[in-house]
């Protein structure tokens, strides 16, 4: 008994301790708040400076008078007045607006440009090999300054003699005189011309012309 009345005393007093702990705490956090005061800082704003509005007196526009536009010209009158100059009287023109003009000509007939297609047994070739071609070619000069290189495609007609009869191009390199040195290179070499069975015959050919720069040494 002695024992449990000592546990009961000893936790009334340590309940007594906690409650006076915490009443002493409050005490001192209402001290600390009573002391420091909440501080209140004072923002001075810069003075404004006067503003001075000052109104200019602007000058009233002056209306310039224009002088009035020029009279529109006379337009001369058919007259047949003997009074009037003859420089000042224009004859009168007829025009029969209903005569129609008569319709433009027809136009050449392309039968012969069509390319037809004709079998051979042997092709044509130029005499001396395609190496001919590219020796009568003459490279121009504005291609040449230009750096201009590739292949140029010609198709050409060749007849039973071997002559160039009308060329075409099929592939070209631009506006700057391939095509045409292509052209002139080959009607200026010679042909054999395509066989048939031992009969020469006229035909259309693709022939390639080469431009190439040659690289300086």
């Amino acid at each position: 008994m002695e024992h449990l009345s000592e546990r009961l005393k000893f936790k009334l007093s340590y309940r007594k301790m906690i409650e006076l702990s915490l009443v002493i705490s409050l005490f001192a956090l209402l001290v600390i708040f009573q002391a420091f005061k909440r501080f209140e800082g004072r923002v001075e704003l810069p003075q404004q400076k006067q503003v001075v509005i000052k109104v200019d007196e602007i000058p009233i526009t002056q209306q310039i008078n224009r002088p009035p536009p020029p009279a529109r010209p006379s337009v001369p009158i058919p007259t047949e007045d003997e009074d009037v100059p003859e420089d000042l009287t224009i004859e009168e023109t007829d025009i029969n607006f209903n005569e129609a003009p008569p319709p433009p000509p027809p136009p050449p007939s392309q039968e012969d440009e069509t390319p037809i297609f004709v079998p051979y047994d042997s092709p044509p070739e130029p005499i001396g090999g395609f190496a001919a071609i590219q020796k009568n070619l003459v490279y121009p000069e504005i291609a040449r300054r230009a750096g201009v290189e590739g292949t140029v495609i010609i198709h050409v007609l060749i007849d039973e003699k071997g002559n160039v009869v009308k060329t075409r191009v099929l592939k070209s390199l631009g506006n700057n005189g391939c095509d045409e040195a292509a052209i002139a290179a080959i009607k200026k070499t010679k042909w054999k011309p395509a066989m048939q069975r031992d009969k020469p015959v006229k035909v259309w050919v693709s022939i390639p012309v080469i431009f190439k720069l040659k690289e300086a040494h």
